[in-house]
């Protein structure tokens, strides 16, 4: 399957810009509301939830406690994966986000009745300075075995192979800029440029710079038999390529967004999506602009 029903979702105790992040998150603004800005992301944070349980979507919040410094712990699915019997954990580029690997992830879905018998760590790769950051550096085909990766500091290649032959996946490797003045830097997220659902692929293809790369991804996108939806770097900067399809308990297709992926995208490209599925939104504002991630990386998508 590549989509489920149950979400896991960090509930912030006290979100802020990650200054140690920020070095190649390019998405993440200064801080100019330090003050109320913990308050505002707990507000945005709630009012999803909200809506994803309006739709129908099972949501397990773990509460961050605040006893570490974890201004990223809403961003979970960096963190850890969930697969049919098995939890994976990554290895993280910035030390605070390590903290959140202590949050009681596995314990809170214990307590919701969903358990796992086997957990992979590939957390000593750290001590390598070799990084993995979940299903935000891998965009997962699940139904094909694909795994698709933009390779930046977070998403090193050797470690990227090692976990499609672990996980029986085949890997796609290309390199994904995104244009800062007359500069190109590598994006820190595969997820925040590409989704894939079930019946849908939604990409940025114009931050593959390079042709080859770009006709490779495209072609394994196009062999899977799937609609492909072709966004620009415009509207990826506005979070419109880091959405997720999830489904609700009845098993309706529900794709989820921020509201201002949902403004950033054209009519045309709307209803190509409402095709497969359901879209909500919900305004994310905040944590879009000062941590640098939105509604895909907010959920950790839980199969067992």
């Amino acid at each position: 399957m590549q989509t489920t029903n149950t979400v896991l979702m960090v509930r912030p105790f006290y979100f802020r810009r990650n200054e140690e992040t920020a070095v190649n998150n390019f998405f993440q603004a200064e801080n100019e509301r330090t003050d109320r800005l913990a308050d505002l992301a707990v507000t945005e944070f709630d009012n999803f939830v909200n809506i994803l349980k309006a739709a129908g979507i099972n949501v397990v919040v773990v509460q961050d406690p605040g006893r570490l410094d974890t201004p990223d712990s809403i961003f979970p699915n960096n963190v850890i994966s969930f697969h049919h019997n098995k939890a994976i954990i990554y290895p993280m580029f910035t030390e605070n986000r390590r903290n959140e690997r202590l949050l009681n992830y596995l314990g809170k879905l214990d307590m919701n009745g969903i358990h796992f018998e086997k957990t992979q760590d590939y957390t000593a790769w750290e001590e390598n300075n070799k990084f993995l950051e979940g299903t935000g550096s891998m965009i997962l085909d699940r139904v094909n075995k694909i795994a698709y990766c933009s390779l930046s500091d977070r998403a090193n290649e050797e470690l990227f192979h090692i976990f499609c032959e672990d996980q029986g996946y085949e890997p796609v490797v290309f390199h994904a800029t995104q244009t800062l003045g007359d500069l190109f830097y590598p994006i820190y997220h595969t997820n925040v440029m590409m989704s894939i659902g079930t019946n849908f692929r939604l990409i940025c293809l114009e931050v593959i710079r390079t042709e080859e790369e770009r006709e490779l991804v495209k072609s394994k996108l196009l062999a899977t038999g799937k609609d492909i939806i072709v966004i620009t770097e415009d509207q990826m900067n506005h979070f419109a390529g880091n959405i997720l399809e999830v489904k609700n308990i009845e098993g309706d297709p529900i794709i989820c967004m921020s509201s201002q992926a949902f403004e950033a995208l054209e009519d045309e490209q709307k209803e190509q999506l409402e095709q497969h599925g359901k879209i909500i939104h919900a305004p994310l504002f905040s944590i879009e602009k000062y941590g640098g991630g939105s509604a895909r990386c907010m959920m950790a998508e839980v199969f067992n």
